[in-house]
Formats: C-alpha cells, structure tokens, sequence
C-alpha cells in the first residue's frame, strides 16, 4: 500500500468515524507488537477536534483469529458498559475497502505507560482494582464469541528453550498436572501487563490491547500479571500486587491452582525473550527473576 493510498484511506475513514470530518493529520505510534498502530486527528463540525487511533492487527493475530476486530469491539463495548476504563470503539472494518486488512477505531486517549511510578504503592492499588473489574465481569452467554483460556502447556516447541529453562518448566507441570479449573471463567485480559495500562497524572485512564482477551480462570490474568510486575518492579511489588488482589477479590477464590498458572504464564516468554530487543543488563535481570519465579511456583507445588 503506497503512501498516497493510505492518506487516501485515512482520509476516508475519517469522514467515516467523524460524520462531515476531515483528516488533519496522521502519525505512527510506536511500542505496538501485535497490531500496526496510527493515530489520526480529525477535523470536526463546530470547531472540534477529535483524535483516534486505527489499530490494524498482525497476522499472527488474524491467522488465531480471523474476527479479531469485530471481537475487540464488541468487548470494548462490553468493557464500557461496566464501568472499565476503556478506549472508546467507533467502528471496525473487515471489507478491505479502506484498508487491505481488518482494522478497528478507537478513541485515543491522552495517557501513557508508567514503568518508573512516583507512587507505587497508588500504581498498585489502581491496576488491582481494575483487574479485579474485569473479572467481576462473568455473563457466558455475552462473553460466547471469545476463546476459552487453555489450561495446560500447550505442544511443546521442536527446540526448547533451556535458557529460560523451559524443559524444566514442563517437567514440573507434566508432575503437577494441568490447573484443575476450580474456579468459574471470567473475562480474562490476556495480557494485563504494565505496557497496556495508560496514566495521566497518577491516575490509570485506560486498560489497552485487548486482542489476547479470553474466558477462564481469573488465576491465568493475575499469573501473568505477577510475572510482568516481578520484572517491572521486583518481588515485594509483585507479593503486594497479589496480595491486594486477593483482598479485593470474591470471596471463595480457590487459589491451590496458583502455582501452576505461574508456571504456565513462565513458558510464554520462552523462545521469545531473546527477540525482544532488549538491553544486555535489563534481558540479564529478566531471566534471573523469570528463574525465580519458577523455582517459588515449583517450590509452592512441592516439586525440586
């Protein structure tokens, strides 16, 4: 797609989100991995401006799958209706029309990442309680069109990745046996990690990229959680991240399962921490912890 079509397209899709519109601008925005990501101003009626963001996701995510627009819409609408601090979706496309692949508007939303908070403790408190929304949310019947969580290890690469010791990994999960799905599914981000949750003035003003959304245990979100604030921020963080989520949770959690999601949410990075650009001293520290949370998961499940 030549640059002069996708002025045109942008041109076209916001007249199209914005009715009597006009594109004033467009700009890449960095840090996205699974989506291409691009924010467009918009001239308004009356004076007005309005800014939004066209996410058009990668194949990797349209090959898993092929309605990955129309669901991430449908689930910000979801999201909105029960209070979570969401982009607002304007509309999705899967015509080719505009765009050659499928794509979704967002609202864009004036905030960013915080990997160095001033206020920790307040970072905590706020990225608990949003969690603990999303998985107050439980309907089945309008949570249908999104994929089950799986439980287990999934097929194990060709090669292992001994570096992060990912045969150990397994090893430990083959002994302890899949997560035994005591608790009911929830709506489960995916990927709740502090790259998607935006801050303005100390306050989290957005929960973003909802591609990897999924039903299931509310262990397998806060797992992965406890994983990326063990990295952004160390195992006191991380121990006071799980512990204020257990408080808020619903009463009657199971948590024997813990541990096992732990070590499911170690594998992720497995084969693909070494890709990630990462620089030497920061890549250093992520694998020393990632290793100690493997052996406190395996440690919690009895296993050496």
């Amino acid at each position: 797609m030549t640059d002069a079509m996708r002025i045109t397209a942008m041109r076209d899709l916001a007249g199209r989100a914005v009715p009597g519109g006009a594109l004033r601008r467009a700009w890449q925005i960095k840090g996205g991995v699974s989506a291409e990501v691009t924010g467009i101003e918009v001239a308004a009626p009356g004076g007005v401006t309005v800014r939004l963001v066209v996410r058009r996701h990668g194949e990797v995510d349209r090959r898993q799958n092929a309605n990955v627009a129309r669901d991430e819409y449908r689930l910000l609408e979801i999201a909105r209706s029960r209070g979570l601090a969401v982009p607002r979706p304007f509309f999705f496309d899967e015509s080719g029309d505009l765009l050659p692949t499928p794509f979704l508007v967002i609202e864009y939303v004036d905030g960013k990442p915080d990997l160095a908070p001033s206020d920790l403790d307040g970072w905590i408190d706020q990225s608990v309680r949003h969690l603990v929304m999303i998985h107050a949310i439980t309907a089945p019947a309008e949570l249908a069109f999104l994929p089950s969580q799986r439980a287990g290890p999934g097929e194990a690469p060709a090669s292992l990745d001994e570096s992060m010791g990912e045969g150990r990994i397994r090893e430990a999960l083959t002994s302890a046996g899949p997560p035994i799905r005591a608790n009911d599914a929830v709506l489960l981000h995916g990927d709740y990690w502090p790259g998607n949750l935006l801050w303005k003035d100390d306050v989290l003003v957005a929960v973003i990229d909802w591609e990897d959304a999924r039903t299931g245990d509310p262990l397998a979100d806060l797992a992965h959680s406890r994983l990326e604030v063990l990295w952004a921020f160390g195992p006191e963080a991380m121990e006071v991240f799980t512990g204020r989520y257990r408080a808020r949770c619903a009463p009657g959690l199971a948590w024997a399962d813990l541990p096992r999601w732990d070590l499911i949410a170690a594998l992720r990075p497995c084969g693909a921490l070494a890709g990630w650009g990462l620089e030497g001293e920061r890549e250093e520290m992520m694998r020393a912890r990632h290793a100690w949370f493997v052996g406190r998961a395996t440690g919690d499940l009895g296993i050496g």
